[in-house]
């Protein structure tokens, strides 16, 4: 504590001299289970995102950009504190609180002379530190006309859809911001379950049949974890509170979501309902005329549904559903976006501006026959990443080195000219970013890049029943320890020739080798991180 007392202290006096050059001002904005498979400039198969694809083309987009821990609070506390959930203290949402006393990058900036401010989701159960001005979400907030709290107490939205909420908020902070260099986080909940779209946006999408992923009937051979998990479409995800066949809200079914559905959706003016009754009522009658005695809100057994047959038939338009109201969600969000980007551009403020744009984490759309994420596997262990570079940074199109959110923190700070402390274990991402303007130790820094990333997720016994697991991805291997009462063992895939993550290979006479080289290398990262489950 004495040592980041004093680190303050140093900045705080540096800080007048630094104000006066025209360092980059910082917008990031995140969002809540924004996967890349759902961003176009990532994959085109599902859906458009011009806005988002705006950046990627002016700048620059990660192809290998990772989460330590794919949850939301304990990934927001990686990119705050630079740090692993192991040293930040924030390992899983389900017990921890986040400790806003410690050392993080927003305070750094504060002290570096930056104007800092935090619009949206805070999920940290504490109160927010480090910023000049702070308007959050309770818990995971609200999509219809919510409710957020500020320094001076909570207040209601009467009318509106988060999205552009939070963006207004963003957009008015901005207007009337000082004349320091300035750090603006945009948090929004979209994407987060249960995916509630603009009610503009409800009809969007509704002629759209996506494609199955290929293996979306994954049977879990070999994966004892996988097969544990309680995240399948079919099996796991409500058709009330998820898909939202609700009936009527006299003929509400009794599910055990269907109280939380009902007082989301009950946020609606009687107006606002009716339009919403509008689109969703057809298509819940029509659901229990066709489903409902057959139904009967049994547990569709979805590895063992037969091609062709009722229940391969519901699961796939569960999935239809849910990914269509996924990709309204998404629309919404792009536009968002987009008057973000047109703002600072109308201001002039662009061109001195990183902009950042990226997710808490991934998420299933469908692969392994899931939603959610957790996992260490690719969906959710990737977040999509996408900068506006400011000028005096020429890097643009792919940046394909491995980087991972506890990144965020240091990057930052050096974009501020602050010091970056020796405890943050993340690495400043400015070397990729310089382009023709790379110093000789920038190029040192790129060519000793790191070739591996860790991962730890705590989180279980909880929802969705992930086992708790740590493991190490490399430019072609990936191995994974799930532990637990319950569960010990180990997974080793050679993402070259099974990219999906279908076939472990652990134990096998072929990969002896490797797998010796990976566990070495697993235990070095641990080492390297301090992290006692070694």
């Amino acid at each position: 504590m004495k040592r980041e007392t004093s680190l303050l202290l140093l900045m705080s006096m540096q800080a007048p001299l630094w104000a006066q050059t025209a360092r980059p001002n910082i917008v990031y904005i995140m969002t809540d289970d924004h996967t890349a498979q759902m961003m176009s400039c990532y994959d085109t198969r599902f859906v458009e995102t011009p806005n988002l694809d705006r950046i990627a083309r002016d700048g620059v987009r990660f192809t290998h950009s990772y989460v330590a821990n794919s949850l939301s609070g304990p990934s927001r506390a990686c990119m705050l504190t630079g740090k692993h959930s192991h040293k930040n203290g924030f390992t899983n949402n389900e017990h921890g609180v986040f400790d806003g006393s410690q050392q993080t990058m927003p305070k750094l900036l504060q002290a570096a002379g930056y104007e800092t401010a935090l619009i949206g989701k805070w999920h940290l159960v504490s109160t927010p530190t480090g910023f000049d001005h702070w308007e959050i979400l309770p818990a995971q907030g609200d999509y219809y006309n919510p409710t957020f709290i500020r320094q001076d107490g909570t207040h209601a939205v009467d009318s509106g859809y988060v999205t552009r909420i939070i963006t207004d908020k963003a957009l008015a902070w901005m207007e009337h911001r000082g004349e320091k260099p300035f750090a603006l986080f945009i948090h929004h909940k979209a994407c987060h379950r249960a995916w509630l779209p603009a009610l503009e946006d409800l009809t969007l999408y509704e002629d759209t049949a996506f494609p199955l992923p290929p293996e979306f009937h994954d049977d879990y051979a070999t994966r004892e974890a996988a097969a544990k998990t309680e995240m399948e479409i079919g099996k796991d995800m409500d058709i009330v509170y998820d898909t939202k066949m609700f009936v009527s809200h006299d003929e509400t079914p009794a599910t055990i979501h269907s109280g939380a559905y009902e007082r989301m959706i009950g946020r609606l003016s009687k107006d606002e309902r009716k339009q919403y009754d509008d689109f969703y009522v057809p298509l819940s009658r029509d659901f229990y005329e066709k489903w409902g005695k057959d139904y009967n809100f049994r547990p569709l057994q979805v590895q063992s549904s037969v091609p062709g047959s009722r229940d391969a038939e519901l699961l796939e338009w569960k999935y239809q559903r849910y990914m269509r109201d996924y990709a309204k969600v998404v629309h919404s969000l792009d536009q968002e976006v987009g008057r973000v980007l047109d703002y600072l551009e109308q201001k002039g403020l662009l061109d001195n501006t990183l902009v950042v744009y990226t997710s808490d984490q991934g998420f299933y759309m469908g692969e392994h026959g899931w939603f959610d994420k957790r996992f260490m596997y690719e969906e959710s262990l990737s977040t999509p990443l996408v900068m506006h570079l400011p000028k005096g940074f020429e890097r643009r199109g792919i940046v394909d080195e491995m980087v991972q959110n506890i990144d965020y923190a240091p990057t930052f700070l050096d974009l501020a000219g602050a010091p970056i402390p020796s405890d943050i274990q993340g690495v400043s991402l400015l070397p990729l970013l310089k382009g023709k303007a790379a110093t000789k130790a920038d190029k040192k820094a790129v060519k000793q890049w790191r070739d591996a990333i860790y991962y730890h997720y705590y989180e279980y016994p909880a929802e969705h029943a992930v086992r708790r697991h740590y493991g190490i991805r490399t430019d072609r291997y990936k191995l994974i320890h799930f532990y637990g009462h319950d569960i010990d063992a180990w997974e080793l895939f050679d993402l070259k020739t099974d990219p999906h993550e279908l076939h472990n290979l652990y134990g096998q006479p072929s990969m002896e080798g490797v797998q010796k080289q990976l566990h070495q290398r697993l235990e070095a990262l641990q080492i390297q991180y301090d992290d006692p489950q070694r």
